[in-house]
């Protein structure tokens, strides 16, 4: 391209372009650059001895397609404040360092994309779709302040492709990924993408109601995934997320009516904080999810949870078990045995062994339900006499109870001897004794034989000595072998 057929405000560009100096144009001004003159700028990359050239162009208004496909470009890019009248086409590229901040744009394909440094689209404004599938960033992304969609007519494209307005599945960054503040107007689908750093997604907006906003399936994160007051409206799919650090969701806000508002099952978390979110629609689904630290207070928590395989070290923060067993009545799938486990298991980590046992009553309260009639009979006489083997007191306590009446009704009326030559002296307290404990004996009931009412008591009291004898061995033997 010759230079004579250049406007006043190319040939500035041109011109500093060999020592990277910055073109600003005025906003009263001459502002347009035909973008075939800077696609031919970058690909013939004219430099001045001891100086390194550079594009750093700001305000200008770019016409034509910026088409850069599968071009190399060997010099910085960075345009500020610029507005493109048609799609930004990087298909394939590789640059060394792109900046694209406050840039108006139709729309961005950057798939396969290869950029040696950092690719920053900080508060751009781009009303169509951005592809960055595959892309290799080797520094970090910046998109902070940035607002997506919503997406122009679909026309005939397929229903999924056209709420997909951010594509970075299977991108790989070699540091952060950092979107504070970004806007997506529809889908952003972020599927196998892999940052060796961090995600910051603070007070980031995920927007696609009845959809899903956020599909995340087995991102892989160096550190932190941050998404501390995050917005969505739709669904939040991190299935099978590798985040070493903390997934931060405090005082994060998510909606998804009739469906899964937060899925992040199988994922594997250093530690998970929730502390302030509100799901105000929609289930929480953390199947076979395993973090080190679950920091989450019950009021977190919508009314429908799924739990099922959720493995945790540490619950924070401290509370009385009857506070977290509510949470466990949620569960979706009905009664999840595992789930009354792994929260036992928080509370004996730190030691409140009473904590524990309510849990494991708990357990078995709720198991009470999922029997037949005859278990459930049977459940309710362990519950009562020795609370499953968790409450051993209780045995205690009503043989006391049965001893005393024993006592005294026999010591207001004893039975008559058998053997009035052979008898033993006669002892209420002993007689009692003798019938409330299967193994006890002191040789008074063989002795004596009540009538009437008072032989009822007696098998009232060896019946009973049965049953809380059978019941208590089996719940100290339950509470004895408990994992």
């Amino acid at each position: 391209m010759e230079t004579d057929e250049l406007t006043e405000p190319e040939r500035r560009v041109w011109e500093a372009f060999p020592r990277g100096e910055e073109v600003v144009l005025p906003a009263d001004g001459e502002r347009t650059v035909r973008a075939r003159v800077l696609r031919t700028l970058l690909l013939r990359a004219p430099a001045e001895e001891g100086e390194i050239p550079a594009l750093r162009l700001r305000g200008a208004r770019i016409t034509g397609d910026f088409d850069l496909r599968s071009g190399v470009v060997t010099a910085p890019v960075a345009l500020a404040d610029c507005v493109f009248e048609r799609t930004v086409l990087l298909h394939g590229a590789e640059l060394r360092q792109l900046t694209l901040r406050g840039c108006r744009m139709p729309q961005l394909w950057a798939t396969t994309l290869r950029v040696d440094g950092a690719l920053r689209l900080n508060d751009c404004r781009i009303t169509g779709p951005v592809r960055l599938g595959g892309a290799r960033i080797g520094g970090a992304l910046f998109l902070d302040r940035a607002v997506l969609g919503p997406l122009p007519d679909a026309g005939d494209r397929p229903p999924q492709e056209a709420r997909a307005v951010l594509r970075l599945d299977h991108a790989t960054i070699g540091e952060d990924l950092r979107a504070s503040g970004l806007t997506v107007h529809g889908q952003a689908r972020l599927d196998g993408l892999a940052v060796t750093g961090l995600i910051r997604f603070a007070d980031a907006r995920f927007l696609q109601p009845g959809g899903t906003a956020l599909q995340a399936d087995s991102v892989s994160v160096g550190t932190n995934l941050c998404a501390r007051r995050l917005h969505a409206e739709g669904r939040v799919n991190l299935r099978g997320a590798t985040v070493p650090g903390q997934l931060d969701f405090t005082g994060a806000r998510l909606a998804h009516p009739g469906g899964v508002a937060l899925r992040a099952s199988s994922c594997t978390v250093g530690e998970l904080w929730m502390r302030d979110t509100r799901i105000t629609a929609g289930v929480v689904n953390l199947r076979r999810t395993r973090c080190e630290t679950l920091a989450a207070e019950p009021g977190v928590w919508p009314q429908q949870v799924r739990l099922d395989g959720l493995v945790y070290t540490t619950l924070a923060p401290t509370l009385p078990a009857a506070e977290r067993l509510e949470v466990l009545g949620r569960d979706g799938d009905g009664y999840v045995p595992f789930a009354y486990e792994q929260l036992t298991a928080a509370y004996r980590h730190i030691g409140d062994d009473a904590a524990a046992r309510t849990v494991q009553l708990a357990k078995q309260r709720r198991h009470r339900t999922t029997l037949p009639l005859y278990g459930r009979l049977w459940g309710h006489l362990q519950d009562a006499t020795v609370g499953y083997g968790f409450r051993p007191m209780r045995a205690a306590g009503w043989l006391a109870g049965l001893l005393l009446l024993g006592t005294l009704a026999y010591g207001l009326h004893p039975p008559r001897p058998l053997k009035a030559d052979e008898a033993p002296g006669f002892n209420a307290f002993a007689y009692a004794l003798d019938l409330l404990l299967p193994i006890v004996d002191f040789g008074q009931e063989k002795a004596y034989a009540p009538q009437g009412w008072y032989q009822w008591l007696a098998y009232l009291l060896i019946v009973a000595g049965w049953v809380l004898a059978t019941t208590f061995v089996a719940g100290v033997n339950r509470a004895v072998s408990r994992p």
